[in-house]
């Protein structure tokens, strides 16, 4: 770390921001860790606005400005490093990565994604949760790797679908577990407890197992 006692965040949107906000108020009393920039490829995200009221610098990227995806992925990355960032953190941030980029951040890259993984990769997650039958759904916080929604998982929290769920409710009772668990993994990375190695994901250095910490309420 640039500053041993410090963890540099950086944490890229694409929306609302409520993962973002959930983030920042678990961090306030953590002299560890500090959000250094919040980083949007849209200039309507509610995120910033989250960002600018808690005195968090602001970028806005617009993908749609670049020839191509490893352009937009290198002015990104232009953007992020000025901050020195131990960890970047994938708040709703809704763009496919490159290789480029994630090998870039390797080690340092968190995302969270509304299934069970490796349930369910990709989009509209809580509706072909439900078209499967599934007993139970939620989210997963993980390491990110070349490999879409493959990396290594380091905690998961679940609940189990009712009869009456349609997607949109059960989006809304996942989103609610989004902001218990995401928090607590930046939280441990900026501890110096979450690490990710040749051996896999550990947390206070044991490995973790492949579907992650099971969070429960």
């Amino acid at each position: 770390m640039t500053d041993s006692t410090i963890c540099n965040i950086v944490v890229l949107i694409s929306g609302s921001g409520s993962n973002l906000q959930a983030i920042m108020d678990d961090l306030t009393d953590l002299t560890s860790a500090h959000i250094c920039a919040v980083v949007s490829n849209r200039a309507d995200a509610y995120g910033l606005i989250r960002a600018q009221q808690a005195g968090v610098a602001q970028h806005v990227l617009n993908h749609k400005d670049f020839a191509d995806r490893l352009a937009f992925d290198n002015a990104l990355m232009q953007v992020i490093d000025q901050y020195q960032p131990n960890l970047v953190v994938l708040a709703g941030f809704m763009r496919i990565l490159t290789p480029e980029f994630t090998r870039h951040y390797a080690q340092r890259l968190l995302n969270i994604h509304p299934s069970l993984l490796p349930k369910h990769k990709g989009l509209d997650t809580h509706q072909r949760a439900i078209d499967a039958g599934d007993a139970e759904h939620g989210c997963s916080v993980h390491f990110v790797t070349e490999e879409l929604d493959g990396g290594p998982v380091v905690i998961q929290a679940a609940l189990p679908i009712q009869p009456n769920d349609n997607a949109e409710r059960l989006a809304q009772r996942v989103h609610a577990l989004e902001h218990h668990i995401y928090p607590l993994a930046v939280r441990w990375f900026a501890e110096g407890r979450l690490r990710l190695n040749e051996q896999g994901a550990q947390l206070d250095g044991q490995p973790l197992a492949s579907s992650g910490f099971q969070f429960q309420l």
